[in-house]
């Protein structure tokens, strides 16, 4: 495999250099369809067909990202079909962990749509600028007003409904801005009721209530320099999950920073940026409102991370490099409280997190060389520090006797990539190595009850650092009103880490079936496959489609759980004026490569119709759109590969919003 990266590499670069053509045209930042995965691509936080998208639903239209869901609320990003504990998410560059063993509080779930720019992704070793990583990097970039030569106001407001599931929701922000001083803030509210199926039966337990909030205050210290800081505050109540034996009681997430930014007008450096962060996040799950339970459960988590980021942008002539400092501390905490139906008397108590400190030291690189008008290099790296201690190791003895209280990781990384323009094609090839440490619940998690398969999990605090090789390759053709794009990757993964059964241990949870152990298969390998194409058909009518691909499989051959199987979307957008409509058809095909080891069973194939209508008019001095829509239009009953236990997806949803900008 490394053989056949490096080769493809030379070949695109031998290609390249032969051709005399313009230089490379560079991805709209502007239009979904032209994310570019390979580098740090930013999107508007809209969709076509949907402009109120939480942040969910606005990554579930990227062709790179799925999401396990296990309720209506707090979806877990796969990025190149990887869980979050193979990939960094991070918001403005900030290490946030979630609080919840069962995943049910990605970062993504503590910010709003409206208090975000863009969205930063990048896949595979060219996401290691925050950190070691094997899937690559989402990196959440907030609202960053800039300064103005006059006073300037600026702001939104947004307010909807959708009959489904009964949600309103009120969105709004507003900024000001002078020469000196830019003051920012924002808040979301959202409250949604238990959807209904395509069969009409309403899903217990998918009902969400959600309030966001966020500030930002700068100060321009001089012409060259500034001083900002923010905060987001984020809380959810009463949420509901269908697919787990609990519901979410309360989350509160605080999230600041300090960050001093100096520009410099001559000389090799153009820019150092330095950033120190604090976020706290507390979550409480319980199944008060199960009475059907016959044990009844708490399940508190809290993680607090302290973090330092510093970076220097330099340029000189055709090269350009990033180098940045990275470092955290994050304590993360987790509890099992069990109770009879009488809550006053407890039973039993455990930590599932056993106070689990980790510290991070990373240095990273990124380097770009124009080598030419029409081709370039990109080559870069990390080499990072990973510690852990467990206060209460005693939790990991039980299991794996004599294991370390605390362990020390070097993590490095490196990649290469060569892109070139020939006539109307674009080509690119890339290889990586990288290394990432065993997540908290890897390592030490502690009796973590997975509701997909039934088993109880058991961290291990000895398992070696995952090692991945990765290829990726790209050719693009543009040419006047079309544009076609394939995308692939490859990753062998060695020391993959993943459940397998225990021959000791009994289970803690009575709706365990067995306990499961985390341990390292000899490797792993993971495919992504993607196409892309759109078309102007007319001056005002424009097409888009994507096909994606992925097939993955442990040592043995056996299928790898939740990788999506082959699936599509296409979509038309019409416009005219201040008038706009879109309808989209999106889909998976059967999933035939499933896992029956960890849970998964066959999945029929599906087909969404999506439709959507806009009108723009002012508002005196205010601009003002109305959009109407309906999701799922024929009410399909359905159920995908990564809907937690096969729950049903929502059927026939009616939406509508008014937004007003000025």
């Amino acid at each position: 495999m490394k053989i056949t990266g490096i080769s493809l590499l030379l070949f695109v670069s031998w290609t390249c250099t032969q051709a005399q053509v313009q230089s490379v045209d560079k991805d709209s930042t502007r239009h979904i369809e032209e994310v570019r995965v390979e580098g740090m691509a930013k999107r508007k936080m809209e969709t076509a067909m949907k402009m109120s998208v939480s942040v969910d639903e606005f990554l579930a239209s990227s062709e790179n990202i799925s999401f396990i869901k296990r309720g209506a609320y707090a979806w877990e990003p796969l990025l190149n079909n990887m869980g979050t504990e193979r990939s960094n998410l991070t918001i403005d560059g900030m290490h946030i962990f979630g609080a919840c063993t069962d995943k049910m509080d990605p970062i993504t779930s503590y910010v709003e749509s409206n208090n975000l720019s863009t969205i930063d992704i990048s896949s595979g070793q060219s996401g290691n600028m925050h950190g070691a990583t094997v899937a690559g990097g989402i990196d959440l970039k907030r609202k960053n007003t800039p300064f103005q030569t006059r006073k300037m106001w600026t702001g939104a407001y947004q307010t909807g409904f959708e009959a489904n599931n009964k949600q309103f929701f009120n969105l709004g922000n507003v900024a000001y801005a002078d020469q000196r001083f830019v003051a920012e803030g924002s808040f979301s509210v959202r409250k949604a009721g238990n959807y209904v199926d395509g069969s009409g039966q309403e899903v217990r337990h998918s009902q969400y209530n959600k309030f966001n909030s966020s500030i930002g205050l700068a100060y321009k210290t001089s012409d060259l320099s500034s001083l900002r800081v923010d905060a987001i505050f984020d809380r959810a109540k009463d949420v509901g999950f269908p697919a787990l034996p609990m519901d979410l009681w309360l989350s509160r997430a605080l999230i600041t920073s300090a960050t001093y930014k100096q520009l410099f007008e001559q000389g090799l450096v153009k820019a150092w940026e330095s950033k120190i962060y604090y976020n706290a996040i507390e979550h409480y799950m319980d199944d008060t409102t199960r009475p059907e339970n016959l044990v009844h459960m708490d399940m508190p988590g809290w993680s607090t991370t302290y973090g330092l980021l510093s970076k220097l942008t330099l340029s000189r002539g055709r090269y350009s490099s990033e180098i940045q400092l990275n470092a955290y501390d994050n304590l993360s905490i987790a509890e099992m409280r069990m109770y009879p139906q009488d809550r006053s008397n407890r039973t039993m108590f455990a930590y599932s997190w056993p106070w689990v400190t980790t510290r991070y030291g990373g240095l990273s690189m990124n380097n770009t060389w124009d080598i030419t008008e029409k081709s370039q290099i990109h080559l870069g790296g990390s080499l990072g520090l990973n510690y852990n201690h467990a206060k209460y190791v005693e939790f990991n003895w039980i299991f794996h006797p004599g294991a370390p209280q605390e362990k020390t990781r070097i993590l490095p990384s490196a990649y290469a990539r060569y892109e070139c323009q020939l006539a109307d094609f674009q080509l690119a090839a890339g290889v990586g190595y990288g290394h990432r440490a065993p997540s908290v619940s890897e390592g030490y998690g502690y009796y973590i009850y997975n509701s997909f398969d039934r088993y109880d999990y058991i961290g291990n605090p000895n398992l070696s650092n995952e090692v991945s090789y990765e290829a990726n390759a790209r050719i693009r053709y543009k040419k006047d009103k079309f544009n076609l794009d394939l995308q692939a990757n490859y990753f062998h993964i060695e020391h993959y880490i993943i459940g397998r059964i225990l021959g000791m241990g009994s289970p803690m949870n009575y709706q365990s079936v067995g306990v499961k152990g985390y341990t390292s298969l000899d490797y792993a390998r993971l495919f992504n496959l993607a196409l892309k194409g759109n078309y102007h058909i007319l001056e005002n009518l424009h097409w888009t489609g994507v096909l994606t691909y992925a097939r993955a499989q442990d040592d043995n051959g056996g299928n790898l759980p939740f990788i999506r199987p082959l699936s599509y979307q296409t979509s038309l957008h019409y416009g005219q004026g201040r008038f706009g409509a879109q309808t989209s058809l999106n889909g998976d095909f059967v999933h035939a490569d499933y896992s029956p080891e960890f849970g998964e069973d066959q999945t029929p194939a599906y087909n969404i119709w999506n439709v959507s209508s806009d009108y723009t008019f002012p508002i005196g001095r205010c601009k003002a759109m109305l959009q109407v829509g309906a999701e799922n239009i024929f009410d399909a009953y359905y159920s995908t590969y990564a809907d937690w236990g096969n729950i049903p997806r929502m059927g026939r949803n009616l939406f509508t919003s008014l937004k007003l900008s000025f």
